[in-house]
């Protein structure tokens, strides 16, 4: 039976948890272009799972060439025999200046069993120009406020790994964004852990190795001191492993692992298909 920890930890608003605002940056990560004239498209499938039990998917598609970016996901959760619902869509558009991203658009639009809502924003120069919320967001003494200085030289969450999975895919673990999700804003640090074998059901040709990186979260402002936030950010076991695709000169998320008081999530590919140029590559696991 599931616990009344685990209960709480799955229902989600848009970043009320923590983990899950965390998980979406984590899997939302594009192709990085092996040439900048290259046209880029990847299209994945993931299983989430939470204490072994398998409760959702996660669906996501990215477009990229040499002056602009699309990214789009979507996420399914159900658990208690399908009595807790929980879907969300998110997507994010810009431009590539000389290879980074610099966000334009982001939309991020949830509903669960018991409310919905949606984030908007607009960016100028990787500066935030407009959020809207919906529901609006209560005002809140316990909150660390957020200020104008914390919305410059920042991405949205689907942006922000764009950036962490361009290029380097033989290091790609020594980075740290600065990321506002419409409520929260934080840096996500990654550092290296390990190399590991991977099994594919479905031979690529491409090496069956990932790259093992360790993920902290740290928060900067707009987030409440709570329990969640406080185990998150002392988390040392929090991993994403990157699978490094050399023909395509991409890295993709094979697996991410993140422990929480009420138990471990995962999140673990199950296709991914990679176009670039005239190249089409498929992983199978």
């Amino acid at each position: 039976m599931m616990t009344r920890l685990a209960r709480r930890s799955l229902r989600v608003s848009p970043i009320s948890s923590a983990v899950f605002g965390l998980v979406m940056l984590l899997l939302c990560a594009p192709a990085a272009m092996a040439d900048p004239g290259t046209p880029s498209k990847v299209t994945a499938r993931y299983k989430i799972y939470f204490n072994g039990i398998e409760i959702g998917s996660f669906r996501f598609e990215s477009n990229a060439d040499s002056a602009k970016y699309s990214l789009a996901g979507q996420a399914k959760l159900s658990a208690l025999l399908g009595v807790l619902k929980w879907s969300g869509t998110m997507r994010s558009e810009g431009i590539l200046a000389r290879g980074e991203p610099a966000p334009s658009d982001y939309v991020f639009r949830y509903k669960s069993s018991s409310d919905s809502g949606s984030v908007a924003m607009s960016f100028d120069k990787k500066r935030v120009a407009e959020t809207k919320l919906e529901p609006p967001q209560s005002p809140s003494k316990s909150r660390v406020p957020l200020t104008e200085e914390h919305l410059k030289d920042v991405l949205d969450p689907m942006s922000a790994v764009l950036a962490m999975t361009t290029g380097h895919l033989d290091n790609p673990c020594d980075r740290k964004v600065a990321v506002f999700d419409g409520k929260h804003r934080f840096d996500i640090a990654l550092t290296f852990r390990r190399k590991e074998s991977i099994k594919e059901a479905r031979p690529s040709g491409e090496p069956a190795v990932a790259i093992v990186c360790g993920v902290r979260y740290i928060p900067v402002a707009g987030h409440k001191n709570n329990r969640t936030v406080r185990s998150l950010s002392a988390s040392e076991g929090i991993e994403v492993a990157l699978r490094p695709i050399p023909s395509a000169n991409i890295l993709v998320p094979y697996e991410i692992s993140i422990p929480t008081f009420a138990g471990s999530a995962v999140l673990r590919s199950q296709r991914v298909e990679i176009s670039t140029g005239m190249k089409q590559i498929a992983l199978v696991h």
